[in-house]
């Protein structure tokens, strides 16, 4: 009996033994409901834009074995600059759930041949699989722009219609016009051509691609507004590109101070390092060339008002005379506005700011930044004009009414920016040292702040705000739009290899007091809380060169709202619109 028992012992053992030799490991369940790939990214491994993505395929069978990465045929989309020398050799990347792999792993794949890898799905499953890539012709055939030439004239698009209205009281039944389409689009008949415009004319749009097309009616017309405000569901982005290999600005590793301002159809972009500015398509980023100077010099701070008149400063040491020229045309040297000395203890220009109209009443500010290792600062100097002439230019000190102050810029300091033309609605300024957005009533006594401290990405559904130590909140605006006057906030990245990245936020500030937190405030009127989804630099020298600057443009038609952005260090330039058409 004995010996029966130690027999099933040593059978038992021997089972155990045995299904431990052929054990496999536990089955993890994936962490989304469908299996398999996901998605492809293809990426440049060599020339002026490696390590950039250029083409995605989105997978939405999971079934199949065949997979063609679709890679647009120029790049960037604006240029003339053809993919194929880059197709032979793409990195690839893939998105897969959880217990799938590829095999061989992802390299640099020549996407001209069909590439075969071995799939192994989460249940254990395999088959092999096939990634190859595909040259595309663009399918955009969208009107950006339709300007007439006698009388000038800039159109106003409402791209969910499809219609475009040339406001205006004269006769347009001879007139000729200039367009811009999506790239490499074409358009019929020629708008160079005259055609009559009283009664209404359709244009056809034909996308690169030679098969998508849209038709778009031009009439004389004047498109009925909301009441107030932007409609907040004509928000549209515009670009997003890296300023160095998409604009050809300088790299982010070269220290400047950027500023921009908006003249007619044109984003201007200055490096406060003397040099020109350069314009470019303010919807489509395409360049357009260089600001003539004349006595003007750049190496301070360029902005912009409601009517289309760009001011360019110089940055002047104490004791200099500091003067801003402005234009009213990209072709046009700036001419002087006004100058004077100097008086503080700190340099001034490096952030300006103006809302409202300069040829009627307008109030611009100039920060005089801290001087780094010795002082902080909270002076910012104001102008304001009216009638088209300076009525008052002051010194205004927030530390001495408000223990409000900042650091050396351009990192550290701030630009203050006024509420309203008539200077009569107070200040809104946020800086590096702080953890609030400020708004100070007029007569300089705080009247209320968001706070941005403490948001985590966890803890902040749908944003957050980082102030410390990682981002500047303190680039700012503000502009009258539409009987509603708002203030715009870009917070750029001090150390872009660290969370959050930037951060867009438009306010309505009507009423003058903002209230609850940076990303959910009532007073919120748009918001890009997280800009991941947007390209942007991860891998930056922390703090070198670390500078940015945004800017709200109304068109002088008072249809359009442009939002422009540029992070210097993250690598960052690009632009929304939204507008007030009643649809």
């Amino acid at each position: 009996m004995e010996l029966v028992i130690m027999k099933k012992i040593s059978i038992l053992l021997a089972l155990v033994v045995a299904l431990q030799a052929c054990h496999q490991p536990e089955y993890v369940q994936p962490t989304a409901a469908r299996q398999g790939i996901t998605s492809l990214a293809a990426y440049f491994s060599f020339g002026p834009f490696e390590g950039q993505e250029v083409g995605r395929l989105e997978i939405s069978d999971p079934e199949t074995d065949r997979y063609v990465i679709p890679i647009p045929w120029y790049f960037p989309e604006t240029s003339d600059d053809i993919t194929t020398p880059y197709m032979t050799r793409m990195r690839i990347r893939a998105s897969l759930q959880a217990n799938c792999k590829l095999e061989p792993a992802l390299s640099v794949l020549d996407l001209t041949e069909e590439n075969h890898f071995r799939y192994t799905d989460a249940t254990g499953a395999t088959r092999d699989i096939i990634i190859t890539g595909e040259r595309v012709k663009s399918s955009k055939c969208e009107l950006i722009s339709f300007s007439l030439k006698r009388p000038m004239l800039n159109g106003v698009i409402d791209k969910a219609n499809r219609q475009v209205s040339l406001i205006t009281a004269n006769d347009l039944s001879v007139a000729e016009a200039s367009v811009t389409l999506s790239a490499h689009a074409t358009i019929s008949p020629d708008p160079g051509q005259p055609h009559n415009y009283n009664e209404g004319f359709t244009f056809t749009v034909t996308a690169d691609d030679g098969v998508t097309k849209a038709e778009y009616f031009v009439v004389k017309n004047v498109p009925q507004k909301i009441d107030y405000g932007v409609n907040s569901t004509s928000a549209e982005k515009l670009f997003n590109l890296d300023p160095s290999s998409g604009l050809g600005l300088p790299a982010f590793s070269t220290q400047a101070n950027v500023s921009l301002a908006v003249l007619d159809s044109w984003l201007v972009v200055n490096m406060g390092d003397g040099t020109a500015p350069r314009y470019f398509n303010k919807i489509v980023a395409t360049a357009g060339g260089t600001l003539p100077l004349g006595s003007a010099v750049p190496t301070g701070a360029i902005a912009s008002d409601e009517q289309d008149h760009l001011l360019l400063c110089n940055l002047a040491e104490p004791g200099q005379t500091f003067s801003i020229w402005t234009t009213s045309s990209v072709s046009k040297a700036p001419e002087l506005l006004l100058s004077f000395q100097n008086e503080q203890d700190l340099q001034l220009g490096q952030e300006m700011k103006v809302i409202g109209n300069i040829a009627d009443e307008a109030v611009i500010t100039v920060t005089y930044p801290g001087l780094a290792g010795v002082t902080s600062s909270g002076r910012f100097h104001a102008i304001h004009i009216k009638g088209g002439e300076v009525v008052s230019s002051e010194v205004i000190d927030l530390y001495a009414a408000t223990g409000f102050f900042w650091g050396a810029g351009p990192a550290a300091s701030t630009c203050v920016v006024s509420g309203s033309p008539a200077m009569d609605a107070g200040w809104y300024s946020s800086a590096y040292s702080e953890n609030t957005l400020w708004w100070f009533k007029p007569d300089l006594s705080i009247g209320s702040g968001l706070p941005g401290e403490g948001q985590g990405e966890d803890d902040a559904p749908g944003g957050g705000y980082y102030v410390n130590g990682n981002v500047d909140p303190n680039n700012l605006d503000t502009k009258c739009f539409n009987n509603a006057r708002y203030l715009l906030l870009f917070v750029s990245n001090h150390f872009p290899k660290w969370w959050p990245g930037p951060q867009l936020y438009v306010y309505d500030i009507t009423g003058g007091s903002l209230s609850d937190r940076i990303y959910n405030s009532p007073q919120l009127a748009f918001s890009v809380p997280f800009m991941y989804d947007l390209q942007y630099q991860t891998g930056t020298n922390d703090g070198f060169g670390a500078c940015g600057d945004a800017i709200l443009a109304p068109s002088a038609d008072g249809y359009m709202l442009y939002i422009y952005y540029y992070d210097h260090l993250s690598g960052m330039i690009g632009g929304y619109s939204l507008d007030c058409i009643k649809r």
